[in-house]
């Protein structure tokens, strides 16, 4: 896009462009639809369902989420984070309090769209004060949005383990 803009004044680069975008949206649309019916033949669209109500969590992240919880059998929550590699490690030896980070054993991509579900969920009304609560709390700008990451995936394990409906809290 901002290729786009950038040589919005040149004709020749517009066209080229725009049937680049063109080009481009098409494939998206092929590659949610072949998605889509990879769900479909599973019979997991209900599923997929569930977790679009997610505010913050779209099609991909909602597909891959979903593809992370057949692939194992999991007890509870921290057993799906962790596989997800969105657990903490901490480093800890007597006194000392070392700096925790996740683990990052999981897939590398599902962490990537949880952090971009966790921003987009950071500006909606259900979850900007959950957000804003760690923000005040001192954490960084990124160690809010993994704190809301894994709410967020937290939320889609419930609703995927228990096949509950979304219930966003109300005030």
């Amino acid at each position: 896009m901002g290729l786009v803009q950038s040589w919005a004044n040149e004709p020749l680069l517009k066209t080229a462009f725009a049937e680049q975008v063109k080009s481009m949206q098409q494939l998206e649309a092929l590659v949610e639809k072949t998605i889509k019916d990879h769900l479909k033949e599973a019979g997991l669209l209900g599923q997929l369902k569930r977790c679009l109500k997610v505010e913050g969590i779209g099609f991909l992240t909602g597909a891959r989420l979903i593809a992370a919880f057949q692939r194992g059998d999991f007890r509870n929550a921290d057993a799906f984070i962790a596989f997800l590699g969105m657990d903490l490690r901490v480093a800890k030896s007597g006194q000392k309090d070392g700096r925790r980070s996740l683990t990052k054993r999981g897939d590398p991509e599902a962490r990537r769209l949880l952090h971009n579900a966790a921003m987009s969920a950071s500006r909606t009304p259900a979850w900007k004060g959950f957000y804003e609560a760690q923000r005040a709390r001192g954490f960084s700008t990124t160690q809010a949005l993994v704190i809301l990451a894994r709410k967020l995936a937290r939320v889609v394990f419930a609703l995927l383990k228990g096949q509950s409906e979304y219930q966003p809290k109300v005030g």
